[in-house]
Parts: C-alpha cells; structure tokens; sequence
C-alpha cells in the first residue's frame, strides 16, 4: 500500500499545470462544505488534506476552483456566519457550485434531515441558480468505521445513525458500517426536486474504504504514529479526515463523477486522469 501511495502522488503531481495567468473568461468551481472538503495548512508537515484542496490536481485550462469549505461548518452555520453571502457575491454566471454538508449536521442534531437541513440545501441550490450558476449536490463521504462483530450485531437497524466506533476494541472488524443515517438522503431528495445533478460521493467512498479493508484504508485516513511528523509528534487516530492520499483519492472519485454527469465540465478534466467508464 506504501508503494502504491508513492507511485499514486508521483503520477498525479507529473501531470498538474504549470501556474499561469488567470484568464478573464476563467470558469470558477466554488465549494462549500465541512473539513473534509476544506483546504487545509502545510505548515510542520501538516498530512491532513481537504479533498476539495486537491480537486485543482485534475483540471485543466480556464478553470479554477475557489474552496470556502471551512472545518466544523454545517450548512446553519455557514449561513449564519456570512459564508453563503459572501460566495453569493462572487458567483458569476457559468460558474459551479459544489455543496457538500453531513458531518457536521449531524453532530449537532440541527438542521434535521427531511425538514430545516434540506430547506438550506435548496437554499443554496435555489441562490445559485439565480446567478446564472450551476449547482452541484453531493453527500458526505465515508467514515472510516469497522466495528467488531458484535457491535454490528447488536446495532438498530432502525437508527438513523450507528454509532461511530472510536477505536475502543481490541480488534476491527471487516464491514464498513454507515455512521450518516438519513442525512445521506436529503442531498438526492432535494437534487431530485430542484432538477439538479446529485453525486453519491458516500456510496463512492464507502466502495473504496470497504475494498481496501480495516488495514489498507487506514493510509486514507489521519492514522498518524508517533513521532514522524512535526504537526502531531505524538500521532493520532481519526477516521474521518483525509491524508494527502485520501485526498487525492477522493478528489479522484469526485472528478470521475463529475466528468460523467456534468459534461460541461469534461474539457476541463485533465483526460489521463478521468475514465469515463470506471
């Protein structure tokens, strides 16, 4: 897996674009989103990476992207802090707007899936297309979240969201279990509603965590041991934010998808990288 990671970084920074002079007529890709999106510091060989921060790995030509994805926002939040007007400012028409939010919905239990966390989303969808701009929904990606056995067996299977195992067992087990419940479904429900295009950026990652295993996928996530980077001398374990090869990854899914569903955007995909039949 080691290896594997090497060659993946190489052949993906062999291909990034030289830095150039923006042109007038540039179309601009905004994100809005949690931590899992947001771009993130590389002071103290920080590992951890927004997907979104390594989106700009795959595009080509006049295109940009211009990520406000900030850790620890939910779709309220966002809001109410000013985020949404400020990216409303900037929006031109033909731009893109790319609107992930779940991790955060969640944890605090409001806005609710079906009622005031869908309402936000089709605020932003409804904002967006207002400015001559093209909304694109996704759900939250993955956790990383193998529980043993005998916690699968003894979860609801009528919960709206399974616990989220810490790392507290002795041993993981081999079945990537869901930790979103519903909020997965109110981004398709309101893409469906409002006629915007809607990627499965959950069903994607949960296929790529589950087929590299409780071992593999660790190099996706913030698995850091101790004492190898200035940043976290002491390391850390968290199954929900990405390295610097989880980011590309998952960028690597999202630009796949995006090149199928959103054709418009396929001349601006660097095309050794995307498979329009994977």
């Amino acid at each position: 897996m080691k290896l594997l990671t090497t060659l993946f970084i190489t052949t993906c920074l062999t291909v990034m674009p030289a830095v150039a002079a923006e042109p007038s007529d540039t179309v601009t890709v905004f994100m809005i989103g949690d931590s899992t999106m947001a771009n993130k510091p590389l002071k103290k060989e920080n590992q951890e990476r927004g997907w979104g921060q390594m989106l700009p790995v795959y595009l080509q030509g006049k295109i940009k992207v211009d990520n406000h994805a900030v850790n620890g926002r939910s779709s309220k939040s966002f809001i109410d802090e000013g985020r949404w007007d400020n990216v409303m400012s900037l929006i031109r028409p033909g731009d893109y707007v790319i609107i992930q939010f779940g991790h955060n919905d969640e944890k605090i239990k409001s806005p609710d899936p079906g009622s005031t966390f869908d309402d936000n989303l089709r605020r932003f969808v409804n904002d967006t297309k207002s400015k001559g701009a093209t909304p694109i929904l996704m759900n939250s990606i993955v956790r990383r979240n193998f529980p043993p056995q005998s916690m699968i067996d003894v979860a609801s299977e009528s919960d709206d969201k399974q616990k989220e195992w810490k790392g507290n067992y002795p041993q993981e087990g081999v079945i990537l279990i869901d930790t979103h419940g519903a909020y997965l479904d109110s981004p398709r429900n309101v893409a469906k509603e409002t006629g915007t295009t809607f990627i499965d950026m959950n069903k994607l990652t949960h296929e790529l965590v589950q087929n590299l295993g409780p071992n593999n996928s660790r190099d996706l996530f913030m698995w850091i041991p101790a004492g190898t980077y200035e940043f976290c001398p002491k390391g850390k374990i968290d199954n929900t934010h990405l390295t610097v090869i989880g980011g590309l990854m998952v960028s690597r899914l999202a630009v796949n998808a995006l090149a199928k569903q959103v054709p418009e955007l396929r001349r601006y995909i660097r095309p050794e990288i995307y498979n329009l039949n994977k």
